[in-house]
């Protein structure tokens, strides 16, 4: 399959650089499959419509930490000291507790330089390799979040960026409001929608939820360089799945309820723990790349905001509800309105209904 079967056209003006307020007021694209035709528009908060009793969501509890600083580094010259401006992207977390990162201008800082970011947070450059550098800092645990919290900014999306910077707002509008575990560095941006009373009242009417830890990456963001998209390598992301969490959904599917990730990382999660349409406990690294073609062994729907054209996520959407359909949904998502991206409106997608 080409690349140019997932693209297009999307006006500059549908991206969305703040979300809906409050969050269950996005819009909201209820979709079934190719053989029923229905989209139907409606609210985020209008879930406890189109879910029933039975139904799981699997949700990503990973944590975005404000990954994005800005610093200095300082070197003697025959003036005197002379300070550069450094900006650092934290990606993930290595086993000896550094940190790899995008460093700007990465050339110009040597090994074994120190970077200040606070009175409190600096960092030494450990090494350099493909295009990223190695970060030990001088506090760790828990002194660390604190002091990345008050030095850092949220790492929102590239075409989020080219428009605005990161704020404070951002801190708590790009955090799911089940966040748990500090390791993402992009959101799982169709979890945004959520809010406490959102999720008590799907509770309420026998909609049950599963949480799963999957760390986004900044990968999420590269784009695909290749015609054939056969020849296309994910990055790799690092997942978990618990024992009970399994458990859970292994139960929902034996019921016949439905399995409904929240977002595509929830999804390529469960989608590479499962065989034979059975749940594994898992924990590891996933580069799992979803194509039309791809068996869907554990999911039975997905809601997921619109996705960047020639992306990896419009061939995860298409593989999941046909790339016909997927072509009917985004012309009807532009041409009503939505909004997209991360902060944008959400869809609903049930191929079998």
């Amino acid at each position: 399959m080409k690349l140019s079967d997932f693209d297009f056209d999307l006006p500059d003006n549908l991206i969305a650089t703040r979300p809906a307020v409050p969050r269950t007021s996005a819009r909201l694209l209820v979709a079934s499959g190719p053989n029923t035709g229905t989209i139907t528009d409606a609210r985020v908060s209008d879930l406890t419509k189109y879910l029933r009793k039975g139904d799981r969501l699997v949700l990503n509890n990973t944590k975005v930490i404000p990954a994005r600083l800005t610093g200095t580094r300082t070197r003697d010259a025959e003036q005197g000291p002379v300070s550069a401006k450094i900006e650092v992207t934290l990606l993930t977390p290595q086993p000896d507790g550094g940190w790899s990162a995008l460093i700007k201008p990465l050339r110009k800082v040597a090994v074994g330089e120190v970077v200040v970011f606070t009175n409190d947070l600096t960092a030494t450059l450990t090494a350099k390799a493909d295009g990223q550098g190695i970060l030990e800092f001088n506090l760790t645990g828990d002194d660390f979040d604190a002091a990345l919290n008050a030095a850092g900014a949220m790492p929102l999306p590239p075409y989020i960026e080219a428009k605005r910077k990161a704020d404070a707002q951002d801190k708590t509008d790009y955090q799911t409001v089940f966040a748990r575990h500090t390791g993402a560095v992009a959101a799982p941006t169709a979890s945004l929608h959520f809010d406490k009373p959102l999720l008590e009242a799907l509770a309420a009417q026998g909609v049950t939820f599963t949480e799963v830890t999957l760390h986004v990456g900044a990968g999420t963001f590269l784009p695909v360089k290749v015609d054939d998209i056969s020849d296309h390598k994910m990055h790799a992301e690092w997942g978990e799945i618990t024992k009970s969490a399994a458990a859970e959904i292994n139960q929902t599917k034996a019921k016949g309820g439905r399995v409904i990730p929240v977002g595509t990382t929830a999804l390529r999660l469960i989608e590479s723990a499962a065989k034979n349409g059975t749940l594994a406990e898992w924990r590891g690294e996933t580069d799992i790349f979803i194509t039309p073609g791809f068996e869907f062994q554990i999911t039975d729907g997905l809601m997921t905001n619109f996705h960047l054209p020639k992306s990896t996520l419009m061939m995860l959407v298409s593989a999941l509800m046909g790339q016909e359909r997927i072509v009917e949904i985004y012309d009807h998502a532009v041409r009503t309105g939505y909004r997209f991206f991360s902060y944008g409106d959400s869809s609903l997608l049930l191929p079998n209904g």
